[in-house]
C-alpha cells in the first residue's frame, strides 16, 4: 500500500472515496462544510434524516456529491474535541469501511483531539489503513487481496503538511511491520520452521547492507553450551537456529538495543503434552520471533538511524524419544542449572540462553518478547501486554511508547518474594514456580539471565493473536516497540 500527504480541495480532489467526519450535531469539519456548500446543501440534508447512526465511528457510505470523489464515507466523530481512543476507533472503523476500493482520502486529520497532535493523527490513520489492508492469502488457491492501494491523508495547508508526512512514515512503517508480524504467525508450523525463519533472515540481508544476519545452528549452540535450549530442540526432527539480524543504521561504535523474540514455531508442549483442543493455534507461539522481524524489517525500510539487534530463538517444542522429560536437569549458557518440572514451559528455557548471548552484542537495552504464559492471559486478557522491567526508566518509556501507538502494555512486579517460588532441591532453579502468579514467576525467571544490562520482557501471551471467527496473529507489539525504538534516535 502506497501512503501519501497532500493539501487537497475535497471537492476537486479525485478518489474512490472521501473520509469525512460527522459531529454529534451533524456538524461538518471544514472540508465536509466545502463538500456541502459545493452540492447545495445535500450533505446537510441526507445527514438530518438520521441515517448515520449516533455512536462514535458508526460509518455511513454515499455517492458521489459533486466533488471529485466517486463516493463519500461520513464517520461518527461524537463531541466537538475527541479522546485519543476515540479517534483510534474513527481510524479503525473508516479504514475497514474502504478496504475494497483501490484508493481513498482521508480528512479525518480536520478534527481536534486531546492531547495529541497533526502528526499523531496522522500516524494513526496511516496504521489503521494498513492493519485493515492486510489480508493472508498465501495458502488459499483462490485468493482475493484486500483492493486498497493508494491512501492519502488530507493536510490543511503546507504548513501541516510536513506534520501529517512525518505521522504517515511513522504509522506506515507500524503498520508495515505488524503485517510481517502477522504473516508469520499466521503461517502454519510446516511452512514456518526455524529453517524458514533462518533462511528470512538471511534474505532481509541480502537486501540491505546496513543489516547482517548471523546463524547459529544446533552444534554450534551446543558448543556454546546453550544446554537449556538444546533441551528444547532436541524433540524435534527439525534442526534449532539462533538467529541474529543486526542493523547499523546509527552512530559507529552507539551500543544497540537488542530485541530478542520467543520463536517455538509450534508448541506442543513436549512430553508435558498439550490438550488437543485448539493445539493448531501453538504456531502462534513464535508470535514474539514474528515481532523481531516485523521491527527489524519497518527499521531497515525506513533506514532508521540506530543501531538495532533482533535475536529469535527458534525451535519446535515435540514429544519424541530424545526430548526432555520432567525432572530433567540442565545446564544454561550462564552456567546456571535448571530442573525442568514442565517441558510445557519451554519457552523460558530458549530465552534464557538467547539472553545470556545478547550480552556478547554489549546493548543498551535489552527487550525480550514472548508468547510465554498462560497466566498472562488470565491476568490481563488481550487488551494489554503483560510488562516487567529491571529499571523504571525503561518501564515508563515502554509503557508511554504502548500508549501513544494505542499497543498498550500494563507493568507488572518483579519483587524479590516471588524469586523463591522458584528455588529448586536439585539445581539451581526450577523453570515453573507453581499455580499462582504464573506470568510473575516466569518473567522472575528469565530476570535471574539479565542481570548485567537494563532489561523488559513482554509476555504477549494475550495480545499476540485472536482467536475464534478473527483467528489470526495481531502483529503486537510491533508498533509499541517500533515507537520505543524511534523515540530513542
Amino acid at each position: 500500500m502506497q501512503f501519501s500527504a497532500k493539501v487537497s480541495d475535497i471537492c476537486k480532489q479525485r478518489s474512490a472515496c472521501a473520509i469525512i467526519a460527522v459531529d454529534s450535531k451533524n456538524r461538518l469539519t471544514a472540508s465536509g462544510d466545502a463538500l456541502d456548500k459545493a452540492g447545495n446543501g445535500k450533505l446537510s440534508a441526507l445527514l438530518k434524516r438520521g441515517d448515520l447512526g449516533k455512536a462514535t465511528a458508526s460509518t455511513l457510505l454515499i455517492p458521489q456529491l459533486d466533488g471529485g470523489a466517486e463516493r463519500v464515507l461520513l464517520v461518527r466523530a461524537g463531541g466537538s474535541s475527541l479522546s485519543q481512543a476515540d479517534f483510534r476507533k474513527l481510524a479503525n472503523a473508516s479504514a475497514k469501511a474502504v478496504t475494497g476500493f483501490k484508493n481513498a482520502t482521508s480528512y479525518l486529520a480536520e478534527l481536534t483531539v486531546s492531547d495529541a497532535d497533526t502528526t499523531w493523527q496522522a500516524q494513526q490513520l496511516a496504521l489503521a489503513a494498513g492493519l485493515a489492508g492486510y489480508k493472508f492469502t498465501r495458502c488459499l488457491s483462490d485468493a482475493k487481496p484486500n483492493a486498497l492501494a493508494n491512501f492519502t491523508v488530507h493536510a490543511a495547508d503546507k504548513k501541516q503538511l510536513k506534520a501529517v508526512q512525518v505521522g504517515i512514515d511513522q504509522g506506515s512503517a507500524q503498520a508495515l511491520g505488524s503485517n510481517i508480524a502477522r504473516e508469520l504467525g499466521n503461517l502454519p508450523g510446516n511452512i514456518c520452521t526455524p529453517s524458514y525463519l533462518a533462511s528470512e533472515a538471511k534474505a532481509l540481508a541480502k537486501k540491505h547492507a546496513k543489516l547482517t544476519t548471523t546463524v547459529l545452528d544446533n552444534k554450534k549452540m551446543e558448543s556454546l553450551g546453550m544446554g537449556a535450549f538444546m533441551s528444547v530442540a532436541k524433540g524435534s526432527d527439525e534442526p534449532a537456529a539462533m538467529i541474529a539480524m543486526n542493523y547499523k543504521g546509527g552512530k559507529a561504535g552507539q551500543k544497540p538495543i537488542v530485541l530478542v523474540g520467543k520463536g517455538i514455531t509450534f508448541d506442543t508442549g513436549g512430553i508435558s503434552i498439550k490438550p488437543g483442543m485448539q493445539m493448531d493455534e501453538m504456531k502462534f507461539d513464535m508470535c514474539g520471533a514474528a515481532s523481531v522481524f516485523g521491527v527489524m524489517n519497518a527499521l531497515v525500510e525506513m533506514n532508521a538511524p540506530v543501531n538495532v539487534v533482533g535475536v529469535v530463538a527458534a525451535a519446535e517444542n515435540m514429544p519424541s524419544g530424545r526430548a526432555s522429560k520432567p525432572g530433567d536437569i540442565v545446564t544454561s549458557m550462564s552456567g546456571k542449572t535448571i530442573e525442568i518440572l514442565n517441558t510445557d514451559a519451554e519457552g523460558r528455557l530458549v530465552l534464557c540462553d538467547a539472553l545470556t548471548w545478547a550480552g556478547k552484542f554489549k546493548p543498551s537495552v535489552v527487550i525480550d518478547i514472548a508468547t510465554l504464559t498462560g497466566a498472562c492471559v488470565i491476568a490481563l486478557g488481550n487488551h494489554a501486554t503483560g510488562l516487567y522491567a529491571n529499571q523504571d526508566k525503561l518501564a515508563e518509556e515502554l509503557l508511554a511508547a504502548g500508549e501513544n501507538t494505542g499497543d498498550r502494555a500494563w507493568r507488572m512486579p518483579l519483587w524479590d518474594e516471588y524469586h523463591a517460588q522458584l528455588k529448586s532441591n536439585f539445581a539451581d532453579l526450577q523453570n515453573i514456580g507453581g499455580r499462582e502468579a504464573g506470568s510473575v514467576t516466569a518473567a522472575c525467571f528469565l530476570s535471574q539471565f539479565a542481570q548485567g544490562y537494563k532489561w523488559a520482557h513482554l509476555d504477549i501471551a494475550g495480545s499476540a493473536w485472536n482467536s475464534g471467527g478473527a483467528k489470526g496473529a495481531t502483529g503486537r507489539p510491533v508498533p509499541l516497540l517500533l515507537q520505543y525504538i524511534l523515540n530513542k534516535k
